[in-house]
């Protein structure tokens, strides 16, 4: 009988990815699209080993398929996997009340002899801030990544002259985001979030990713304190929870947000170019800008609620963005972030 936070889905058609990203855990899904399950599921678009979110919400359960990588349904992989979900509910009547209260608590149960006082107890109890999420998520040891669906061949512009080494500290890492580095030509270590940053820096890394994940950056300070023992020896990419790690290790603070950033439709605007890319966020928390120290560039803004979505620190070789670049809903908006990523290690060997 899980209890968990409520966030909208923005995806109608990319209900898989969001089954099986890690920083879903903890949290329920309300899927916004009111028919859910049109083209099944397959192998290929999971982006990560397993589900880790805590149910699924929808209005219109879809009974038959039409997809030709359809390997099962919806209904047969959730079942499967041992989550919780439940179909013909007013989707819409609860994103208007999210969109007004913020994210909420809810409580998903089978058992119907429990009164609207115990499920209201249950909600009341459930807490996630300061809670630590990653340890739920991330792998157990260090692995090669073998990319799997060819990044080599589907992104071969991408791919640079040299090749380089990039450690990935995985707080929840989607596979897409290693698809990636991989079409980049990188070569790619995967390790634990509690892995010492003393053995990564033996590898010699050319880069060091800090990934995404769930939950409250405050309640992993051991995470924040290998960024900072990692930042300013070698090149630093974070993507989202790594994003808001950054910002905690060089001094910043993080907020949980009322509402929280959830879907494939948020605009950013690069404010080095004036560029702005639609982007997909999925985040709770965000970096208080002006926390921040001196030579700490803001470099993109949501440009919904203002609120800081990217930075720089040329001093220290480092980036960092509030939202997923693999995504790119764009569609391909965002995926030069990696190349710039590869230009930042390419330029430390000069």
């Amino acid at each position: 009988m899980p209890n968990r936070s409520v966030l909208p889905g923005l995806k109608s058609a990319r209900y898989q990815e969001i089954l099986t990203d890690p920083s879903y855990a903890g949290q329920f899904v309300l899927m916004t699209n009111p028919h859910i399950g049109n083209t099944g599921v397959n192998s290929g678009d999971e982006e990560s080993i397993k589900c880790f979110l805590g149910g699924l919400i929808i209005r219109n359960l879809s009974i038959c398929t039409s997809n030709w990588r359809c390997t099962e349904t919806l209904d047969e992989y959730l079942r499967k996997r041992n989550i919780m979900g439940i179909y013909d509910v007013d989707t819409r009547a609860i994103t208007r009340r999210l969109r007004e209260d913020g994210s909420l608590i809810g409580v998903l149960s089978t058992d119907q002899s429990l009164k609207d006082e115990e499920l209201l107890e249950m909600a009341k109890n459930w807490k996630i801030v300061g809670v630590d999420l990653i340890s739920d998520v991330t792998c157990d040891a260090p692995y090669e990544w073998v990319d799997k669906t060819g990044s080599g061949w589907e992104f071969n512009d991408n791919q640079s002259s040299e090749t380089f080494h990039v450690v990935v500290y995985d707080f929840g890492v989607k596979h897409n985001i290693l698809r990636r580095l991989a079409s980049y030509g990188c070569k790619i270590t995967v390790v634990p979030a509690s892995w010492p940053a003393s053995d990564v820096l033996n590898l010699k890394p050319d880069g060091v990713l800090f990934s995404n994940g769930p939950g409250d950056p405050a309640a992993v300070p051991y995470a924040v304190k290998t960024v900072q023992e990692i930042v300013g020896k070698v090149p630093v990419f974070g993507i989202c929870m790594g994003h808001q790690l950054i910002g905690q290790a060089l001094g910043g603070k993080t907020f949980k947000m009322k509402f929280g950033h959830h879907g494939g439709n948020h605009p950013v605007r690069d404010n080095r170019t004036g560029r702005v890319d639609i982007s997909a966020q999925n985040h709770n928390y965000a970096v208080d800008p002006e926390s921040l120290p001196e030579g700490v560039q803001v470099t993109h803004i949501n440009l919904n609620d203002q609120s800081c979505a990217g930075l720089v620190f040329p001093k220290m070789k480092l980036m960092s963005l509030q939202y997923h670049p693999e995504s790119s809903p764009g569609p391909h908006d965002s995926d030069l972030a990696f190349g710039e990523f590869v230009e930042l290690m390419k330029n430390n060997r000069l």
